[in-house]
């Protein structure tokens, strides 16, 4: 279990620190292009260990299985898996990689009506459901360091594009909402799923029933 834990550690150290603290030193001195070669390596090597240290750690229980909290986290799995394929789409600016392809251009269009970060959402919704339905400490360390690094990119990918965008970003900001919904609540944009179309929404669905069928073969009892 001290594998997991330092996995774990060594996981959000490296998406708050690397990818937040120290980001724009390592950025200036290897140039953007190199960092972000540099960083995705490491994160591969880093996932790879997590799961490693994850698959070989002992079962220690902390609370029993629980036909309720699988319930729960299969719900929540649903828009998880919505939002992944969502937040796939080219035209979301907080997606990695999506500045190369948009410039300087933030289109408010979308799933970026609901959310400008989905697919941290994604990753969030995944780690809550799997904290609430695994009671072992393995899928704790697991799915908490998960849930760790998705909150805090949330708030580091707004401020990396901050800096590099301005107002311009600002502006974005100010039509849109971390929370899912929260902006078309306040009346600060406006929900049109003719933006979204029927595709990611099927392909979602399609990916939560294959999901769900693997989990039965697997013999676990709820989404991974």
């Amino acid at each position: 279990m001290t594998a997991l834990a330092l996995a774990a550690a060594a996981w959000v150290l490296l998406h708050v620190l690397v990818a937040g603290t120290f980001r724009p030193a390592l950025a200036a001195r290897l140039g953007e292009q190199g960092f972000r070669a540099l960083f995705s390596v490491l994160s591969a090597l880093s996932l790879g260990v997590l799961i490693w240290a994850y698959v070989e750690a002992p079962v220690i229980w902390l609370w029993p299985p629980s036909p309720a909290l699988n319930l729960v986290a299969a719900l929540l799995m649903l828009p998880a898996f919505l939002l992944l394929v969502m937040a796939l789409r080219p035209s979301n600016p907080t997606l990695a990689g999506a500045d190369l392809l948009l410039g300087n251009r933030l289109p408010v269009t979308g799933v970026t009506r609901i959310t400008r970060h989905p697919m941290l959402w994604a990753f969030t919704l995944w780690a809550v459901a799997h904290l609430l339905a695994n009671g072992d400490l393995g899928t704790q360390l697991l799915a908490g360091a998960v849930l760790l690094t998705a909150l805090n990119g949330m708030r580091s990918i707004d401020r990396k594009n901050r800096r590099r965008l301005g107002e311009a970003y600002l502006a974005f900001e100010r039509q849109t909402s971390i929370v899912p919904f929260a902006a078309i609540l306040q009346g600060r944009n406006e929900l049109r799923l003719r933006e979204i179309g029927w595709l990611p929404l099927v392909l979602g669905l399609l990916l939560y029933a294959g999901a769900f069928w693997l989990h039965g073969r697997l013999g676990a009892p709820i989404l991974l």
